[in-house]
């Protein structure tokens, strides 16, 4: 017989859900372990003190990465709806902070695909070494065909049809669900990422000045742990990395079982995703550690990050290394796998607030929303303008927008609506590792405090000089105009009315439920 409270809310298996809590958790590290992983965290480190830069990550990771994360997870296991759904659910005023993160994953994933596309290409231009002697001018040249803002739309045949092949993948996965898709991409994608990037970090680790790269990397600065803009650095790559403040883990973690232990489950996603950050950083700099010894140069003149390192370094690099062609296709089909479990993420927010606002079905939530999603992303970055839209897009969205909502969303959860008690109480009562008051000043007070300082931080760096060179109209229009875009979506969407099949009341506690257990009484 139903119990109220599953009369109210309809079953787990309308929305879906992961089979185990294994699952689950390599789904998560999917989510997590993407592209920033790889190529940003090995330059942010050598970059703000090397080996000593460690301190401060591991203070970022447990003050602000972990408690963070279990915070989204409290969110979405506690309310069980899409981050719409569940800020709903929390407050009748909570719903716009849900859409503003589903805006923002909207706007991550039509770009966050080109990547991958050009991943997707490398790979197989590393078997024959595609670039030739020139890996900038091939990628900017004869591979992207960049042309100057404004100048040039022409479609990009090389990038259109890897492009079209990613947003493919992305639809039967997600059109799959849950389990039979996300769930499933996961158990295969994640064990096989990680096996291949063991086998290129082993190659990296023999190559020539593979000892010159690590210990450039590792040798540590304790000077530069007296400049605030390093601690910066370090709380700003742990939560970036982490894939919180902006629905991915909300979302993820309504598909989960109401007593599975979440807080063990947090404390394994967040560990494992530094473990993999620390892999990638001996992988990376032992390559560099390489190119920087073949060319007689010091490190420090060949390391980079971003697309540069991916597309312009390692190619450079694969020219030149014994096995090149192999050290390739793990490189880059590791970043394909990582950008895949990643993007998975990212469009499955949006699809579970359609679903959950229209009450539509897996199969059309899916098609409303990776359909649109792949013809803009085609007509915007298969372009010759696409490098530069999608860096402004990206510089402003991350900094101004995911930084923001997380901020604004912690606060109004801690201090208006006054949730902490009741979602610590909800994660202790399945928990490995009960939650103390100390998460409750970690999440409402530190870590508002330092994404403010970073906001601010970056806001002034904004203001002071034109991000990229970039001329105005395209900083203004695409830069500040999708962050402000997205807030503008969210108020929208907030304002549409739900489905009359979505219930909207909270989900009864699980403390309420253990609580009349123990009575005798039914679980309500």
């Amino acid at each position: 017989m139903a119990s109220p409270s599953e009369a109210a809310h309809p079953p787990e298996a309308h929305r879906g859900a992961f089979s185990s809590r294994r699952v689950f958790i390599l789904a998560a590290i999917g989510s997590a372990a993407g592209l920033g992983n790889i190529w940003r965290f090995p330059y942010v480190a050598y970059e703000n003190g090397g080996g000593a830069f460690i301190l401060p990550y591991l203070v970022a990771l447990l003050g602000a990465g972990i408690p963070f994360l279990l915070f989204d997870y409290a969110i979405g296991h506690r309310f069980r709806g899409s981050a719409p759904l569940s800020f709903r659910r929390m407050s009748r005023t909570g719903e716009m902070l849900g859409w503003w993160q589903v805006g923002i994953c909207a706007v991550i994933g039509v770009y966050y695909a080109v990547i991958i596309a050009w991943a997707l290409r490398y790979t197989i231009f590393s078997t024959n070494e595609a670039w030739g002697d020139d890996p900038n001018g091939f990628l900017f040249g004869e591979f992207l065909q960049v042309a100057d803002p404004g100048i040039g739309l022409d479609f990009v045949p090389g990038v259109l049809v890897p492009l079209i092949l990613v947003w493919v993948v992305v639809l039967v996965i997600l059109g799959l669900g849950v389990q039979r898709g996300i769930g499933a991409a996961s158990v295969v994608f994640i064990p096989l990422m990680i096996v291949a990037f063991l086998a290129l970090v082993v190659q990296a680790l023999f190559l020539p000045g593979a000892a010159q790269g690590l210990n450039a990397l590792f040798t540590p600065d304790w000077a530069a742990l007296a400049d605030t803009g390093v601690w910066a650095a370090a709380f700003g790559q742990i939560f970036f990395s982490l894939s919180v403040g902006f629905g991915i883990m909300i979302t993820y973690a309504s598909y989960v079982g109401r007593r599975t232990d979440m807080t063990g489950s947090g404390l394994v996603v967040g560990f494992s995703n530094s473990a993999f950050e620390l892999l990638a950083g001996i992988g990376v700099f032992a390559a560099l550690g390489f190119m920087a010894q073949a060319n007689g140069v010091s490190v420090d003149e060949v390391a980079t990050s971003g697309l540069g390192l991916a597309f312009i370094a390692f190619p450079a690099i694969i020219s030149e290394a014994p096995a090149g062609a192999l050290i390739g296709v793990l490189f880059f089909g590791t970043l394909v796998l990582a950008g895949i479990t990643s993007l998975i993420s990212v469009i499955e927010v949006v699809i579970s607030g359609v679903r959950d606002k229209l009450d539509l079905s897996r199969t059309a939530a899916t098609l409303a929303v990776v359909v649109p999603s792949g013809l803009v992303s085609v007509l915007l970055f298969a372009t010759t303008t696409g490098v530069p839209i999608l860096d402004t897009i990206d510089y402003f969205i991350n900094r101004f927008g995911i930084v923001l909502v997380a901020v604004v969303t912690v606060l109004v959860v801690t201090w208006a609506y006054r949730e902490l008690p009741d979602l610590r109480a909800h994660m202790n009562l399945t928990t490995s590792f009960p939650l103390g008051r100390w998460w409750m000043v970690l999440v409402g007070g530190l870590t508002p405090l330092v994404l403010t300082f970073i906001l601010v931080q970056e806001f002034r760096d904004a203001l002071a000089e034109p991000y990229g060179g970039y001329p105005a109209w395209l900083l203004t229009f695409l830069g500040w105009g999708s962050a402000v875009g997205v807030i503008v979506f969210a108020i929208v969407a907030a304002l549409l009315p739900w489905s009359k099949r979505t219930r909207l009341d909270k989900p009864a506690s699980l403390v309420t439920v253990t609580s009349d257990r123990s009575s005798g009484k039914a679980e309500r």
